[in-house]
């Protein structure tokens, strides 16, 4: 009896072991806010993988598989019919149903960063509490791709008014919202507490639907650190175990520590400045918009600066996107660059102003500094003010900059996505356009886009997305960079190697602490 008594404490010890790892992890930002909707960004999304829980999400070799939705199929051209999974609760312990997921799409339209991500959606169709049909208003090839970014929120806990009277539903970027300081999803974690800017602590949620999980983190204290020195620094110290991005000046000698485990894979962010056609005359002249593409050297940008991990951009999408064009290549040439401005009439050159962030991407502030002195030398004086992610946003969506960085990740791994965004001509009301600062307007490259988004036949897609961005690059739309290959490093023991993606949302749920 006492042995098996033995035993059984014994298990019963093992197993809360299992379950009860620390993972100290440090960002380079931390998420702006609680609300999922707020902002769609990388910082955000990687948030909202921790506390809620999307319909399906992507595997590491890109198919989907499922999460609340455990199985899908397509009723006609513009019905998928999705059967949820049954048993399943929020934190606050409300059960997740097919109310919820309706009620989660209505507020994704509402959004002013999610909106034109769902301009192709009707109002879903509840068939009953664990089936939803998701209707689009014409034929449309991405439903799948789109159901990844469906994280239901809890209609329940955030209907209604606050403390201070106000609807918990209201979606408030800047300022105070009950959204922004409360959570209540299906993920794998809660937020235990939050001081932005300082320290997040993620507690284990007890009552998660994924018992098939070998995870065994049971909570995540998440430290933002911008500088890529400190960092590192801290890895090596032991201060934290798991970092990302990893500093590309530090991955190789990472790489060659005994003690640590360091991964980086191909990207498709791409990273690009954006020039205001209205806000400057002369970004308007063709001829200026090429000179300034033609100045900068963004090979070399990605072989020195980056040290290899990113690589160089002459269009949106990488190779293996539907829209990729093999044929495009770099156009660096400084002296076709003082000759094309001096064709535009401005040989003498003339003044402009440029914000970039300082810890949104690896070397932010350095690629910005090295564009500025490459400006320069075809005339171009660039004044140049970064800042914190935490205030860049804000300063981009009021375009307070003639050049505005911004990367960009296709939400739908897929070429129409930059487009849609970033080169669509802005409009408020469909959101199309939502980070296009540059202000650049193609109407004949709008409708090819709007017509590969309703185009389920896959060569005759491939030829519209490609058009697309023959049609950016020929218009020198925007001023691009390199894609960026995202890296991790972490302390041996932490198994990151299954948990991390293309996306750079990483899978902390099914994280394994050895």
């Amino acid at each position: 009896m006492k042995k098996l008594l033995f035993l059984a404490l014994a298990f019963v010890f093992l197993a809360t072991a299992a379950q009860g790892k620390t993972l100290k992890m440090a960002l380079d930002a931390d998420p702006e806010s609680m609300d999922p909707h707020v902002q769609l960004s990388g910082g955000m999304l990687q948030y909202t993988h921790l506390v809620f829980d999307p319909l399906i999400r992507w595997t590491k070799d890109m198919k989907f598989e499922p999460r609340l939705a455990e199985k899908w199929e397509r009723i006609d051209e513009l019905t998928v019919r999705f059967h949820l999974r049954k048993g399943v609760k929020f934190h606050s312990g409300n059960p997740f149903t097919a109310a919820d997921v309706a009620w989660t799409m209505d507020r994704l339209k509402k959004s002013e960063d999610f909106k034109g991500l769902f301009t192709s959606f009707a109002a879903p169709k509840v068939i009953d509490d664990y089936t939803i049909d998701i209707v689009t208003t014409e034929p449309y090839p991405l439903v799948e791709n789109m159901a990844t970014y469906i994280f239901p929120m809890d209609s329940k806990f955030y209907t209604g008014t606050d403390e201070k009277g106000l609807p918990k539903d209201a979606i408030v970027k800047t300022e105070y919202s009950f959204a922004n300081q409360n959570e209540s999803g299906t993920g794998p974690f809660t937020v235990e507490s939050r001081e932005h800017g300082v320290k997040m602590v993620y507690k284990r949620f007890a009552d998660y639907w994924d018992k098939d999980s070998k995870g065994n983190v049971s909570e995540i204290v998440l430290t933002p650190i911008k500088e890529n020195a400190t960092r590192t620094a801290a890895l090596l110290s032991g201060d934290v175990e798991f970092i990302a991005p990893v500093p590309p000046q530090d991955f190789e000698r990472l790489m060659n520590n005994k003690d640590v485990t360091t991964i980086s894979m191909a990207g498709s962010r791409v990273i690009t400045f954006q020039v205001n056609q209205k806000r400057k005359p002369e970004f308007a002249n063709l001829k200026v918009r090429e000179a300034m593409i033609a100045a900068i050297d963004n090979a070399g940008i990605a072989s020195k600066l980056m040290k290899g991990m990113a690589t160089p951009a002459q269009q949106q999408g990488p190779e293996g996107f539907d829209g990729y064009i093999s044929d495009l290549k770099p156009r660096f040439d400084l002296e076709k660059a003082k000759q094309l401005m001096k064709e535009a009439g401005y040989e003498k050159g003339f003044e402009a102003t440029m914000i970039a962030p300082n810890n949104r991407y690896p070397n932010d502030e350095k690629i910005a500094e090295a564009v500025v002195s490459m400006l320069s030398k075809i005339g171009i004086k660039v004044s140049l003010k970064t800042m914190p992610k935490a205030q860049y946003w804000d300063e981009f969506d009021a375009q307070v900059a003639d050049i505005q960085m911004i990367g960009w990740h296709s939400d739908t791994e897929d070429s129409a996505n930059y487009s849609e965004y970033l080169l669509m001509c802005p409009n408020k009301e469909t959101g199309k356009g939502q980070y296009n600062s540059g202000n650049y307007c193609n109407p004949k490259l709008d409708e090819l886009v709007n017509k590969a988004n309703v185009e389920t036949n896959k060569a005759k897609r491939v030829a519209l997305l490609q058009e697309v961005e023959r049609i950016a690059y020929n218009d020198a739309a925007y001023i691009p960079l390199f894609w960026l290959n995202p890296s991790w490093a972490a302390k041996k023991g932490v198994d990151i190697e299954p948990v991390v993606n293309i996306m750079d949302f990483p899978y902390l749920g099914d994280l394994v602490i050895k």
